[in-house]
């Protein structure tokens, strides 16, 4: 982390900034003069890992949501989980009948928590159930099934909302305000790099190494330098040049274990990137013409913390996990209450999918340079 001073945004000035900007995004959902008195009903669909100890718990310390329903294909987790949160047989649903949810008011939302290859078929029920969605990135396995999960959302009157965690953290959403304000002058360049080292070997996460069903470090933490690349920069990227660099191929078959890529935005930004499953990485870096600033851990579930090159420090600003996940259930369920839109729609997903898509063809190219298809 290194760079120079500005001289065009005080320290004052920034923490001021900061403050406002963590109280609002922290306290906002909960702090509004006329709070809607009802919660939204939320079925988690799949109850692997990330629902049953984030998301689940997560809806323990929300405001604006409960735990209505649950949608699995392994029956034999409910008893647990029924025993557990007092969830009613008629609000528990296989994949093969996740359709009746149509006739069940206690579920207003359902939370897509599934392997990547069941996104876009379990939304499109949902949607056309009449239920919201909320869909985990990455949203779906490319562009063009994120597209059609858009519309049938669209056409059915309901909303769609992507699990971007980091885009409700406090400390996130002031570096992209930083976007637009520029403190430091005009951004040169940035890096990304999320990844970490093995994975969890229980059979929830198998499919993790599975190319049929979206394995693989680029959909799995890619995902999170994409979409800080662009939050970063406000920008929409024009080109990428990726190169895979999985070292285990007698593990990772078919997947990919280490990707390497450089995104080329407007106004000659470049943001260079790694994603890996086999190396632990969790950074973000904006340099700018007057300084820089910083975040490490910047996709963690809880301490997200960083600072910048002027001396401003960004404390973490949410509590312990699942705290995070709260946040961005009550703030997806007050968009669906009051009729706005969320803060990651469907549309933000797509946006990362384009490029996932150009990286992994820029990667069976060996790197060639491929642009970015635009919307």
């Amino acid at each position: 982390m290194t760079g120079d001073r500005t001289s065009g945004w005080t320290r004052r000035q920034a923490l001021q900034s900061l403050a406002l900007a963590g109280a609002a995004a922290a306290w906002a959902p909960r702090g509004l003069a006329q709070a809607p008195s009802r919660r939204i009903g939320v079925a988690l669909v799949g109850l692997g890992h990330y629902s049953r100890d984030l998301l689940a718990p997560a809806l323990q310390l929300t405001k604006h949501c409960r735990l209505a329903g649950l949608v699995t294909g392994s029956p034999g987790k409910l008893p647990e989980w029924q025993g557990r949160y007092g969830v009613p047989d008629r609000n528990v649903y296989s994949y093969d009948d996740f359709h009746r949810i149509a006739d069940n008011p206690d579920i207003d939302a359902v939370y897509i928590a599934t392997p990547n290859h069941l996104h876009k078929p379990l939304a499109l029920v949902a949607a056309n159930a009449g239920k919201h969605v909320w869909c985990e990135k990455p949203m779906a396995m490319d562009a063009t099934e994120g597209e059609a999960m858009v519309k049938a959302c669209r056409d059915n009157k309901v909303q769609l909302a992507v699990g971007y965690r980091m885009q409700h953290e406090p400390n996130t959403r002031r570096f992209m305000a930083m976007a637009k304000e520029r403190p430091f002058g005009r951004i040169i360049k940035l890096r990304a790099d999320a990844g970490w080292w093995g994975w969890r070997d229980g059979a929830d996460d198998a499919w993790r190494l599975d190319p049929a069903r979206g394995g693989g470090a680029m959909y799995d933490m890619g995902v999170y330098c994409v979409n800080a690349a662009r939050y970063c920069t406000g920008l929409e990227p024009l080109a990428v040049s990726a190169f895979d660099e999985t070292a285990r191929r007698d593990l990772f078959k078919g997947v990919d274990e280490t990707m390497r890529f450089r995104l080329e935005f407007p106004d000659d930004i470049v943001a260079e990137c790694v994603t890996s499953f086999g190396r632990n990485l969790n950074t973000l870096q904006v340099d700018c013409e007057r300084g820089w600033y910083a975040m490490s851990p910047f996709q963690g579930y809880e301490g997200n913390a960083g600072r910048a090159s002027d001396g401003t420090v960004f404390e973490p600003q949410l509590g312990p996990r699942p705290r995070m996940q709260a946040e961005q259930m009550d703030q997806d369920a007050l968009a669906i209450l009051g009729n706005t839109a969320p803060r990651a729609p469907g549309e933000e997903g797509v946006a990362d999918l384009r490029v996932l898509d150009a990286a992994f063809a820029s990667a069976r190219g060996d790197g060639k340079r491929v642009e970015i298809a635009r919307g």
